[in-house]
């Protein structure tokens, strides 16, 4: 393992201003999100979709630090032959691999789950380097309602988080460690922001006993927000104070960086708490955004499969970028989404 190559790529996927684009959709995610827009979801469609996003010059070299493809999008070429990950680096970008293969129910613990994935990923490791991938993410999944999440989900989650870095480690790929805490159900943000220490803490303790070096690593949490179902508000100040304190509880200063997944969130919402936690500062981590859905709702409404609105999505996803860019430096205005508007 070279700790030293390791930590220069998870630096520069956290440098300031700049954010990862979570492009990672499984192909049954693509289609439920490209149903909505009325577009037929095929390896073309989605080959076309995503070429224009990693074709947008001015948000890709400016504001996009790296993306996370899909299995089926790290093998594709873009139209005129150059291959998909040519196009990310040719754009000063990052190319990293989901390889987690998705939830299957925790055996006796009704409701939870677990991620599976490990069998065989050491040699899939080793070909995604050789198709470029520098990083990789995998996602586990927490679930709050009555009488969960376990110690065993949680603990499951955590253990197969910490395997799956230490074999990325070991291939030098940067692994981005995500354990997301659900925001759908109908919990308040206090119950939220104790499932979520527990579950980072259980989890930087698996990782310190499976050998990781953290110097070489990103975290992609959840915000620390109160449940869709419970009919709360928290101000954005209340989201992003209370998820810094989570974190300092829990997050060694060695991690280079975090980059926050927008789980469900608006656009905007997830733009103005990175914002907010980076007007608090004093924190031993860059604050950066991995996200997907409030990255790429606004450029997929635009294109909806028609070639003459490229350049329009590439200006919706140039101006997302922008805005979770500023978000990163605590720059961020609500009046620049009026003026863009």
């Amino acid at each position: 393992m070279n700790l030293a190559e390791l930590n220069k790529i998870a630096q520069a996927m956290v440098t300031p201003g700049k954010g990862i684009l979570a492009a990672d959709e499984s192909t049954g995610t693509i289609k439920k999100r490209f149903d909505s827009i009325g577009v037929d979801s095929t390896a073309d469609t989605r080959r076309d979709y995503r070429e224009l996003l990693f074709r947008s010059t001015d948000a890709m070299s400016k504001y996009i630090s790296g993306v996370i493809l899909y299995d089926e999008t790290i093998r594709q070429t873009a139209k005129d032959g150059t291959s998909l990950v040519k196009l990310i680096e040719q754009a000063g970008s990052i190319p990293g691999i989901k390889v987690d293969k998705g939830t299957k129910p925790l055996p006796f613990y009704p409701g939870e789950v677990v991620t599976e994935g490990l069998d065989g990923l050491r040699e899939r490791l080793a070909e995604y380097r050789g198709l470029g991938a520098r990083f990789a993410k995998w996602r586990a999944v927490i679930d709050i309602g009555a009488g969960i999440p376990s110690y065993s989900c949680i603990r499951a989650n955590a253990h197969a988080l910490a395997r799956y870095a230490g074999l990325c480690q070991e291939e030098d790929i940067v692994p981005i460690v995500e354990p997301e805490v659900l925001m759908d159900g109908g919990h308040d943000i206090d119950r939220c922001a104790q499932v979520t220490e527990w579950v980072l803490k259980t989890v930087y303790e698996e990782l310190y006993l499976a050998r990781v070096q953290l110097e070489g690593t990103v975290l992609k949490p959840n915000m620390v927000v109160p449940g869709k179902k419970s009919g709360q508000r928290a101000s954005v100040e209340e989201v992003a104070e209370k998820t810094i304190r989570v974190l300092k509880n829990c997050v060694p200063p060695a991690v280079p960086g975090i980059a926050f997944l927008s789980g469900g969130q608006s656009e905007e919402e997830a733009t103005a708490h990175l914002d907010a936690m980076n007007k608090i500062g004093g924190v031993p981590w860059k604050l950066t955004f991995s996200y997907g859905r409030a990255l790429q709702a606004a450029p997929q409404k635009a294109w909806s499969g028609k070639n003459e609105n490229v350049a329009a999505a590439q200006r919706a996803f140039a101006h997302r970028a922008r805005m979770n860019g500023l978000a990163t430096l605590g720059q961020w205005k609500q009046e620049l989404e009026k003026r863009a508007a």
